[in-house]
């Protein structure tokens, strides 16, 4: 599986996640998102998924002057439907990370994985 496949998923968990934390904007998510170690996560990428999350009720916008003036900013800020998605996925989450860390801890228990032939 790429690596763009999984982080589909994940994505739009992590940014639920980020946002929960306090509002947000766009390239703010993009940038921490870059901290946590998601390199591969482009901020264009960020943006489809931010409005899929909208459009399901999970997250509201918030438009805010900058303090230097200029247009406004668009914040997100998670609904309680939004907080309720963040709990399930860290539920599913959990259940998952668990199970494959059980499946390749039990390969490393017995110092290497055998081929199937």
């Amino acid at each position: 599986m790429a690596m763009s496949q999984m982080l589909k998923g994940l994505l739009e968990g992590c940014l639920l996640a980020i946002i929960g934390k306090g509002e947000t904007y766009g390239y703010e998510m993009s940038e921490k998102l870059q901290a946590y170690g998601f390199t591969m996560v482009s901020e264009g990428s960020i943006y489809p998924v931010l409005l899929r999350m909208k459009k399901e009720g999970w997250v509201e916008t918030v438009q805010k002057p900058l303090p230097s003036g200029g247009p406004k900013r668009k914040y997100y800020v998670l609904t309680e439907a939004g907080e309720q998605e963040l709990m399930a996925f860290r539920k599913r989450w959990a259940d998952v990370s668990s199970g494959v860390d059980r499946v390749l801890g039990e390969g490393n228990e017995r110092g290497t994985f055998e081929k199937e032939s």
